[in-house]
């Protein structure tokens, strides 16, 4: 019974899988067609970033959730399909906040996993409390929001993205604009318009800002980290009540990567050398 309810997980797994596989092969195709290769190279990319969950599984024999491997498709199909080429990040308000929070809260799921592994294991357990495996899954989803927002912050510096979208903002406080140069605030509220003028293409341009000034990453960058925040602290916590239970099909265990059995790691080289097996078979036909 067991078996079969487990079976029918990789089933529909595997059918979203597919799915999403064909969808980014439909968008790459179309995108080939229009010249725009840059998100020829996005669905490139997405393409081998829906191959991580099978590498884990298949090269260091982690057992992923189905509940994780689900998420994990889809978060990269909303994030690189959805949000880059179709512009969900501007048309579809807080979609990149809702990504970021998913993102917080599966890194808390990952981080945890790999410290409740070696805590488990004979050649590493030091006996860390529940308490202290959360607060390192916290601190590593942490690490890795914070290393993204460096990516993206290099990208814009660099390449003149604009990964760190930029935001209207109607009032600033700031000691720049203080007249004697001391470290006074100057506030300004219910700024009407900014102009800027510089040029683009090499011809001089002014653009008019109504109801405010443009922040360029700052707001965007502290907003992704805070929600990112949230995503981990919400983990973390199940995380706590997880390991001191161990309650089966709790929240937190749907999402937890565990080390497979020798039986499950049995299994996996069977599959691997059916697989290698049928490729070669057709290979000679």
């Amino acid at each position: 019974m067991k078996a079969d309810k487990t079976r029918g997980q990789k089933a529909r797994t595997a059918i979203i899988y597919i799915i999403l596989r064909v969808l980014v092969i439909a968008v790459m195709v179309l995108q080939f067609i229009h010249g725009n290769y840059y998100n020829v190279f996005l669905c490139v990319l997405t393409l081998i970033l829906f191959m991580i969950p099978m590498v884990v599984d298949t090269k260091f024999n982690i057992k992923l959730p189905d509940a994780l491997e689900i998420i994990i498709l889809l978060f990269i199909f909303a994030a690189e399909i959805l949000g880059e080429i179709q512009s969900f990040y501007t048309f579809i308000p807080n979609w990149d906040t809702m990504l970021h929070t998913i993102n917080g809260f599966l890194m808390a799921a990952i981080g945890f996993s790999m410290i409740d592994i070696l805590n488990s294991s004979p050649r590493f357990h030091i006996g860390m409390s529940p308490v202290f495996v959360a607060f390192v899954a916290f601190c590593f989803s942490m690490t890795v929001g914070v290393v993204w927002e460096f990516f993206e912050y290099f990208m814009d510096s660099v390449f003149q993205t604009d990964m760190q979208k930029d935001w209207i903002v109607s009032a600033i406080s700031s000691v720049k604009l203080n007249a004697d140069g001391v470290n006074d605030t100057v506030v300004i509220k219910n700024i009407t318009k900014t102009v800027i003028s510089g040029t683009m293409n090499g011809e001089p341009v002014e653009f008019v800002i109504d109801n405010g000034y443009l922040d360029v990453g700052i707001i965007d960058t502290m907003k992704d980290l805070i929600v990112n925040c949230i995503g981990a602290v919400a983990f973390s916590v199940l995380g706590v009540f997880y390991l001191k239970n161990r309650e089966k099909g709790s929240v937190a265990e749907r999402f937890i990567p565990q080390m497979k059995t020798e039986e499950e790691i049995i299994e996996t080289k069977e599959w691997i050398s059916k697989r290698k097996s049928r490729r070669s078979k057709k290979r000679k036909e």
